[in-house]
């Protein structure tokens, strides 16, 4: 009993102290929690612990769980623009992925003709577990980051389903090979099944939620229950059917409108980050270093043949004639192709399978360790590299720290143009077409736009925006752009203006459970930015050194001054709050600031207010 509750906390501990040391070293978690994985196999023999059919039941609920929540992430907004791309790798790009791979497989690694194309299709699959984590690291473009979201969650169960064939045709379910008469019908089966329950599950699932008969506190769970369910009712009518239909139930509820289900999607990335945690733990912990030492050259060889010719090959082939994807979007893609835990859990199932024939039980051990070595080594290739190359195309930035504005007023207008000149990016959006039409007007980009709308959820362009500053003259509308974009954005870079009864009693003042965090060194409310600005307050940029410190800044301007931002010596922008790290010599900032009888020497950002339709005066 005790051994057991060891071991199950041990790998939940070492899971998530394995994403905690990847997110501080900015690395993919996945190499990480492999490496945890495989660390902690050389030191214990799991298998008394855990038997194989019963792991392998955990992992097939487990990808069923990640695979319903990366469902839960689609919507079809996005394929207005992604989904020719989507379509072309998903289907004829798969296609070629398999026929290379299958030749890969037979003359760099050595299998048979029939174990290659089995290896072929379980490598068809890239994996939401990781292209996930990669693409929130990098932070693309919106088109590409679309298209790799999109084709890493639908190619999995198209993967699975090849898998499904392929072994049928040539191994048998039970019940003899299949002909090609018998690959048309289970494919067709599988169809039917996935789609057919996976709609049908969607929209009760809707219906239901819509109607409230199912209580706030039980909505999540009975989504995972349902999902579960159907997945298991789907793998029991046709082999592997059921991944198709968790993923059908996902998307359908993300693209319905009649039941809110953002709870039900934090919900499930919470329980899919425990599940990745565990699950690559106790499957790397079951690849010993013998395995590899066996395998090592062909998984190599098979290896930089899926990097180096195969997914490129895929990307341009099956792109060809497409007009919406551009050379650069096309080699980025070519660079993201990493494996994740579908290939690892599936590789498992159909190893152990073919294992049962005895013509094939070698070629069954190498299966898995050299899967693996694929998912480690395009992992640690695309991770490490992805970002440098989608930087030097123009479709990302590196670490970015621009800033979107929400309400445009005329401090905020001077403040985004003094961040722009600086070098970073801004973004301005408000619901009236007047303070938009300011921004525009002095030069700063801004949308039309309600950060409530499903617009600024799914559209809103955010490559380069690290953080968000709501600053509206409504204190509630800022709080929900907080929590609206916190979820984006992180909670840690979502800041807003000081509210008007944050100082009020506990009965009326809003709670501080989702405000943003305050901007400013001295916060000041909308009515108190108003008021400086009427007392002829502006913003201004300025640097400090070593004569002229942050203590003669004080001197200078005294307590009217209110330091909204501060940048760093070595380029980075960060938001000033109330206790912030005070400035050194070196940094530059840009304040509020009512401006000294005597000149100084410095010029400030000005930006008067239209009266009319006419042009902004800027100096």
């Amino acid at each position: 009993m005790e051994e057991r509750l060891i071991f199950f906390t041990s790998v939940l501990a070492l899971g998530i102290g394995a994403q905690w040391l990847a997110w501080k070293l900015k690395l993919p978690s996945i190499l990480l929690l492999l490496a945890f994985g495989f660390g902690a196999g050389m030191l214990y023999d799991q298998t008394a612990i855990i038997d194989v059919e019963t792991l392998f039941a955990l992992v097939s609920l487990s990808v069923a769980v990640i695979l319903l929540e990366g469902g839960l992430t689609l919507r079809f907004s996005e394929l207005k623009e992604a989904g020719p791309a989507v379509f072309r790798l998903v289907g004829p790009g798969s296609l070629v992925t398999l026929g290379l791979s299958a030749v890969a497989a037979h003359f760099l690694a050595g299998f048979s003709w029939p174990v290659a194309l089995l290896v072929a299709a379980l490598v068809v699959v890239t994996g939401p577990t990781v292209i996930g984590p990669i693409l929130k690291t990098i932070k693309p473009s919106r088109s590409v980051n679309s298209i790799l979201k999109w084709e890493g969650i639908v190619i999995d169960p198209v993967g699975a389903i090849l898998a499904v064939l392929v072994f049928g045709v040539f191994f048998g379910h039970g019940h003899g090979q299949m002909g090609w008469v018998g690959v048309a019908l289970g494919l067709g089966k599988t169809l039917l099944v996935g789609v057919g329950l996976g709609y049908i599950a969607a929209w009760a699932l809707s219906y239901a939620l819509s109607k409230h008969w199912v209580p706030d506190f039980l909505q999540s769970v009975v989504v995972l229950t349902v999902g579960l369910a159907l997945f298991t009712i789907s793998n029991w009518i046709q082999h592997e059917s059921g991944l198709l239909t968790v993923t059908i139930i996902g998307i359908g509820l993300a693209n319905q409108h009649r039941a809110k289900i953002r709870h039900v999607v934090e919900f499930k990335e919470v329980l899919r980050t425990v599940l990745i945690s565990c699950l690559f733990i106790v499957l790397g912990g079951r690849i010993g270093v013998d395995d590899f030492v066996l395998v090592w050259k062909e998984a190599l060889l098979f290896l930089l043949a899926l990097i180096v010719v195969i997914r490129p090959a895929s990307v341009f082939i099956s792109t060809i004639g497409l007009k919406n994807v551009s050379i650069k979007e096309k080699v980025f893609l070519s660079m993201m192709a990493p494996r994740g835990i579908v290939a690892a859990a599936v590789s498992s199932v159909f190893a152990l399978d073919l294992a049962e024939h005895t013509e094939y039980a070698a070629e069954a051990s190498r299966i898995v360790p050299i899967v693996y070595a694929v998912i480690v080594g395009t992992v640690a290739f695309y991770g490490l590299l992805a970002g440098i190359v989608a930087r030097k195309l123009g479709l990302a930035t590196k670490n970015p720290q621009g800033v979107l504005f929400i309400g445009i007023k005329n401090w905020s207008i001077e403040a985004a143009k003094a961040i722009q000149d600086a070098g970073f990016r801004v973004l301005m959006m408000d619901t009236n077409y007047g303070p938009t039409r300011d921004a525009r007007m002095a030069g700063v980009p801004a949308v039309n736009a309600n950060v409530l709308s499903d617009f600024a959820a799914e559209e809103l362009d955010l490559v380069g925006i690290g953080s968000m500053v709501a600053a509206t003259g409504n204190d509630q509308v800022n709080t929900l752009a907080c929590v609206s974009l916190g979820h984006t954005l992180g909670i840690s870079h979502v800041f807003q203006i000081k509210p008007e009864d944050v100082e009020e009693s506990e009965r009326k003042s809003s709670s501080t459970e989702y405000n943003g965090r305050l901007i400013g060194n001295t916060s000041l409310t909308a009515a108190e930015f108003e008021k400086q600005k009427k007392a002829g307050a502006v913003v201004k940029c300025t640097s400090l050194n070593e004569s002229f410190t942050i203590e003669s800044f004080e001197k200078l301007y005294g307590d009217s001054a209110t330091i909204l931002f501060r940048i760093t010596p070595s380029g980075g922008l960060i938001v000033v709050t109330p206790g912030s790290t005070a400035p050194s010599a070196g940094d530059q900032l840009i304040s509020l600031v009512i401006e000294p009888e005597t000149d100084d020497g410095y010029e400030p950002v000005k930006v008067e207010p239209a009266e009319s339709e006419g042009p902004i005066n800027l100096p």
